[in-house]
């Protein structure tokens, strides 16, 4: 297949993590139910396509995420993988059901906005904030890493756009609670390169490392690349990108999919930055699950590469 041609920009990362949230923010927002061991396969194959990290599962209640019901049967099949293997935990019980499996990265998942809180979690800001309190709290107790989400970074389908400070007092108060790394979400993809720049610099000036924060942008209006470009100017390391375009966000119905991983590739080996990710075997794994899921990637870079993807590894 052909890559592209490697000329690098200066003031760019050498490498980036790529924190994979295809199994998990993908598959949730499926219509159908993917079966487990389909959902075990695409973990492995993800994982030896060279992504380090992989979000597994999430072990909310089967009630709100259906699709993800199987969380106990599922990370015992892909824990002993040489990879990171975050879960989702959105309160005590969650983390109960993580660590009883031995998960050692934990996410939580807050809001930016009071009508996303609402909509999502049935809480204030505040009051979400003071749920995740003694999760963040038992997680770093027992030597467990602790990501931190936040949605609606840019944009909330019910109130606009959201002001700059408004995002930051919760990072803050995110990264207070204990978390170690946040995850800036773009749920809707109304983000523009300048709005990210602004963020970013609002977040440092706030005493927020750039270290210690991801990105995680939706290409409703085919920003997500250039709002990444955004990012690794500012110094951002970390990139969550979703394998084949897949998923959305099955509580804001305006959310399109995830930045597709494999376009995140083609554009950092295009600027010679490292991922460790091979796009044959990416690319292969997206045209397999494509067809598990009865329809065809919505990755252009899958679209572009697949005819020359080796069909053996289907």
């Amino acid at each position: 297949m052909t890559l592209p041609m490697a000329v690098p920009a200066p003031g760019l990362p050498a490498r980036v993590r790529i924190h994979e949230v295809g199994a998990r923010d993908g598959l949730q927002n499926e219509k159908g139910t993917v079966p487990t061991e389909v959902k075990a396969e695409f973990v492995r194959r993800l994982a030896g396509a060279g992504l380090t990290t992989v979000e597994a599962t999430s072990f909310v209640h089967p009630r709100w995420v259906p699709q993800l019901a199987d969380a106990e049967q599922l990370f015992p099949m892909v824990s002993g993988l040489p990879v990171a293997l975050p879960v989702l935990v959105p309160n005590e019980r969650g983390l109960d059901r993580a660590l009883a499996l031995g998960a050692r990265r934990v996410a939580v998942f807050a809001s930016a906005t009071e009508s996303f809180a609402k909509a999502n979690l049935n809480r204030t800001v505040d009051e979400a904030l003071a749920m995740f309190e003694p999760v963040v709290a038992r997680a770093k107790a027992e030597g467990v890493h602790v990501r931190g989400y936040l949605s609606m970074c840019f944009g909330d389908p019910w109130e606009g756009a959201v002001p700059v400070p408004q995002v930051v007092r919760v990072c803050r108060a995110l990264l207070d609670l204990g978390c170690d790394e946040l995850s800036l979400g773009d749920t809707i993809g109304v983000a523009t390169p300048g709005h990210v720049r602004a963020l970013l610099d609002a977040l440092n000036a706030e005493g927020v490392p750039t270290a210690s924060l991801g990105v995680h942008f939706h290409d409703t209006y085919g920003q997500a690349l250039a709002n990444t470009l955004a990012a690794l100017q500012h110094g951002v390391t970390t990139v969550d990108a979703s394998a084949g375009g897949l998923g959305g966000c099955p509580f804001a119905k305006s959310a399109t999919g995830n930045l597709a991983t494999e376009d995140l590739v083609w554009m950092l080996h295009g600027l010679g930055i490292d991922t460790g990710v091979d796009l044959d075997r990416l690319v292969a794994t997206s045209v397999w699950m494509a067809g598990h899921l009865g329809r065809p990637s919505p990755s252009r870079t899958v679209r572009a590469l697949s005819h020359d993807v080796s069909h053996k590894e289907q």
